[in-house]
């Protein structure tokens, strides 16, 4: 075995605390050993404000950053310096700093909850298309600060702005009116049948054509509105009509925030909306996460409530306190879709209702009830 003179190296002072242990995921050491192997470009990212816990992001995913203290200390140590070479052993190596702590990756769900804030006041809608240059007071957040300021990874950046049906123009971000959003996909349904196109292969430039000379709707919206709703490739779009069904769903749950609907009336108006070709795929399955059924004693009929997911708060036990708050007991298919967007899989999510839930039995099967007492 070889012998080294260890000495602590004239600077190390200085470099006390400049060095950091990142113990790898299995999934991060095989994506850093493929690049090396294949000579990548790989690029990642720890992103976070002074006020926020610091993530690492890579192209796709996130991960949560977590200080591990250690038994003992670890030492960093380099070859000499080539300008104190003259004050060492030519064997020797030297102590840059010492580690007491191992910060461990954890993989997370990406943070986009600012981005609500960061662009509420932008809303893109009928009669607020354009820009108004120089306004006071009007704050933009542009799609490259998005980048560099959301802890989320690119595509988990990407994903989040389609989800949230958010518009790029001229690379600020805006979201769109959900009224408006509703109107031009009903326009866009009508088009596809007055101009006799298959929904699994529509051309993109008709539509856009036909949108931008009878509606006067842009095709940077129309193009980005359509790929949020299906597929694009070699001119031709094929809808997912799924998302489409859902998002007319909403359209109509929207207004039921306060008001409950009966389900049967929901399901009728939802039905009409979407027109004959679609209205088998009309389901509650599809806006899970997004209502909850109002008890009503004594009563048949089933009312339904707009309870979107998005509106609750991240922090899983601020989530669980509203939700309690709202219901006392919950199914595990009825609060499973409320926990989706703050657990990064069911394993993390099924932690969290052991965590902050009490499992009960009772007439109707096994309910959730909350561990804390939460006071409304």
């Amino acid at each position: 075995m070889p012998e080294y003179d260890l000495a602590f190296s004239p600077t190390a002072s200085n470099e006390a605390g400049s060095y950091k242990l990142i113990e790898l995921t299995p999934d991060l050491t095989s994506l850093i050993e493929n690049a090396i192997k294949s000579d990548d470009d790989l690029r990642l990212a720890i992103k976070g404000q002074s006020n926020e816990d610091a993530v690492l992001c890579t192209a796709d995913k996130t991960f949560g950053m977590r200080s591990v203290g250690l038994s003992n200390t670890i030492l960093v140590v380099t070859p000499v310096p080539d300008n104190c070479s003259a004050e060492f052993a030519e064997d020797a190596v030297v102590i840059r700093d010492q580690l007491n702590e191992v910060i461990e990756l954890i993989p997370t769900v990406a943070k986009l909850h600012k981005l609500s804030a960061l662009i509420r006041d932008r809303q893109y809608g009928e009669g607020n298309e354009e820009e108004v240059e120089d306004q006071d007071g009007v704050v933009r957040f542009t799609y490259d600060e998005a980048k560099s300021e959301i802890q989320a990874s690119d595509v988990e950046l990407d994903k989040g702005l389609k989800d949230r049906r958010v518009l790029i123009i001229n690379n600020e971000l805006r979201p769109i009116a959900p009224d408006y959003l509703n109107r031009l996909l009903e326009l866009i349904l009508n088009l596809l049948v007055s101009l006799s196109m298959n929904h699994a292969s529509a051309s993109v430039e008709d539509l856009c054509s036909a949108l931008a000379d009878n509606y006067e709707v842009s095709r940077v919206v129309s193009t980005q509105i359509m790929s949020w709703f299906g597929e694009m490739a070699d001119g031709k779009w094929r809808m997912d009509v799924d998302s489409i069904v859902k998002e007319a769903g909403l359209g109509i749950l929207r207004n039921h925030r306060h008001e409950p609907i009966k389900k049967d009336q929901l399901l009728a108006q939802w039905k009409t909306q979407v027109g004959d070709t679609f209205e088998s795929i009309v389901s509650l399955n599809l806006l899970a996460g997004n209502y909850i059924e109002e008890e009503s004693q004594g009563m048949d009929e089933t009312f339904l409530k707009y309870f979107p997911a998005s509106a609750l708060p991240v922090d899983p036990a601020a989530r669980f306190s509203d939700l309690f708050l709202t219901r006392s007991k919950w199914k595990v298919e009825e609060i499973s879709p409320f926990l989706s967007d703050i657990a990064v899989n069911s394993k993390e999510r099924d932690k969290l209702l052991l965590k902050f839930c009490r499992a009960v039995t009772d007439p109707q099967g096994i309910r959730y009830t909350a561990r804390a007492q939460y006071n409304g």
